[in-house]
């Protein structure tokens, strides 16, 4: 089995969403002085490859911590958007993956937007779904969608519209992925566990593909 790793590094100089936090690490004991190795870190919920649970955009909705261990793994696949031209994703770009899509736990967009980690513009108009692609992909059974992006909606947004469709269904999201173009077109399995936090609205997560 091949495992791909579709999570970025967590790190203090890592890119953070405008407005957050970047993450702190700190050591706590020295190995010369203390006779062994400790850090504490401080990072947002948000931060990195992380999962959004219902709770971060709908009121009493559910937490990360209240949702079973099965949630966060299943049946995946990788559609590749990355020839779209515009910023947004409409149905067609997506509606011929129908078949694959019927089948799968997890939808992954592959849109190349990962390209610009570490760089302002990969916080700026980034490739987000048209309100009746994100309405159309929440009829499926699905557990999660996922991006290789910072977000589910517009930078420019306030009312995160695609983000409550798919909370409101309980489909959880996960942002900023890499290593898409590394998937197989066929279907594999994909986990993505978050820290057992409790009351979580978010956690970064450390999403793997699994290749048969």
């Amino acid at each position: 089995m091949r495992v791909i790793d579709l999570s970025h590094p967590i790190h203090p100089a890592m890119p953070v969403y405008p407005g957050t936090a970047p993450p702190l690490i700190a050591a706590t004991a020295a190995l010369d002085k203390d006779g062994f190795e400790e850090h504490q870190i401080t990072f947002s919920t948000h931060t990195g490859t992380h999962v959004d649970a219902p709770s971060h955009m709908l009121a009493d909705a559910e937490t990360l911590d209240h949702l079973p261990l099965n949630r966060f793994m299943g049946r995946a696949v990788m559609i590749n958007v990355d020839t779209v031209a515009s910023r947004k994703i409409d149905v067609s770009a997506i509606k011929r993956y129908e078949g694959q899509i019927n089948k799968a736990e997890f939808v992954l967009l592959h849109t190349g937007w990962n390209r610009y980690w570490g760089q302002a513009r990969y916080f700026e108009e980034f490739p987000v779904l048209e309100r009746k692609a994100a309405l159309w992909l929440g009829n499926f059974a699905l557990k999660g969608v996922g991006v290789d992006t910072p977000s589910f909606d517009a930078a420019t947004s306030t009312g995160y519209g695609v983000h409550k469709l798919f909370l409101s269904r309980n489909v959880l999201l996960i942002e900023n992925l890499t290593n898409l173009d590394c998937l197989p077109s066929e279907p594999f399995t994909m986990a993505c566990f978050p820290l057992p936090l409790q009351q979580a609205d978010g956690c970064p997560v450390r999403a793997v593909a699994l290749i048969e």
